[in-house]
């Protein structure tokens, strides 16, 4: 993790307006008025998507004013930084993001002067998810030689939000960066931090109890993003993509699952809300499978199943259990 001392600035109403108008996603704010005045020494943060936006919401409470990079309803993995978005990221106090999910961002910040960088993927660990052989070896090889997409991945997979345990970690790393860069909040941001890691230890418990009694331990959906939640719960995720959403499965892919399907009992296809679900539809009719949603919960939309990040994990738990058989 990369946090370093931040000089608090006081930002004008008219550079906030700015903010505004280049695009920002305001998530919340310390007041009504926040957002239009630089003088009530709100701490800054820009986040590069909802789930990091999320932590900063949680933990910065009342002190912060976060803004996202990305928008609702846009799928992260495509995000395109604008330069007028890059000179913005020089008027924050810190700067939240996930290193390896959008190269955009990783660029645009690493070239920032902004004071306080904190990268959640140095705050747990990560692994590779796939391109392993639960996917097969020819579907990774495809993924990284026909499609280029391997590089935007190269720290491991970055999905760690999906798995309420690493999502944690992340969340004492971030509290402990707010309050050195924040000190005068320091208490305020600690307590918040404890009440969202016990938040997500509860969201853990609750899926360990209900998938503990299940028939099927096998789920196929649309793009490797729930790595970390099936080996945290001890399932087993096969793609239809890999990492990146975008990838297109080979044919031989869509018969290894058609396979798969008959062999372990599986019942649903899952797809998900941002990226298209033409292919999970698809291959779902082909082998006589149900459809439904699994949220990776890169964003928040009114197709959401929920209101925030603990809601939709909720209903993931719920469509998880159902194509499980989970009783």
């Amino acid at each position: 993790m990369t946090v370093m001392n931040v000089r608090r600035r006081h930002i004008s109403a008219v550079a906030l307006t700015a903010v505004a108008a280049l695009g920002f996603g305001t998530l919340t704010a310390c007041s009504s008025d926040s957002a239009a005045a630089g003088d009530t020494g709100t701490f800054d943060v820009v986040a590069s998507f909802y789930p990091m936006a999320f932590l900063a919401e949680r933990i910065g409470g009342e002190h912060v004013h976060v803004t996202s990079l990305t928008q609702p309803g846009q799928e992260p993995h495509d995000l395109e930084i604008s330069a007028r978005q890059t000179a913005q990221l020089e008027e924050s106090d810190a700067a939240l993001y996930l290193k390896g999910l959008q190269p955009s961002v990783d660029e645009a910040i690493g070239q920032s002067p902004i004071a306080t960088k904190i990268d959640a993927s140095a705050l747990t660990t990560l692994e590779e998810h796939g391109t392993e052989a639960g996917h097969g070896e020819e579907h990774g090889d495809e993924h990284g030689d026909e499609h280029g997409h391997d590089h935007e991945h190269e720290g491991g997979d970055p999905h760690i939000w999906l798995d309420p345990v690493r999502y944690a970690e992340v969340a004492e790393g971030v509290g402990k960066a707010f309050q050195k860069a924040d000190p005068d909040h320091a208490a305020d941001y600690r307590a918040n931090t404890a009440t969202l890691v016990k938040d997500l230890k509860a969201l853990d418990a609750k899926f360990r109890t209900g998938l503990a009694d299940r028939t099927t331990d096998v789920f196929v959906t649309t793009h490797a993003a729930f790595g970390y939640l099936a080996e945290r719960y001890g399932l087993t995720e096969e793609a239809i993509s890999g990492l990146d959403p975008d990838t297109e499965p080979s044919g031989a892919r869509v018969k290894d699952l058609q396979k798969i399907a008959k062999e372990d009992g599986v019942t649903t296809v899952f797809y998900e809300t941002l990226v298209s679900d033409k292919t999970a539809k698809t291959l779902a009719g082909d082998t006589g499978l149900r459809t439904d949603v699994l949220d990776p919960v890169e964003g928040i939309t009114d197709h959401s199943r929920g209101e925030d990040y603990f809601q939709v994990m909720e209903a993931n738990l719920t469509a998880l259990r159902t194509a499980l058989g989970a009783r």
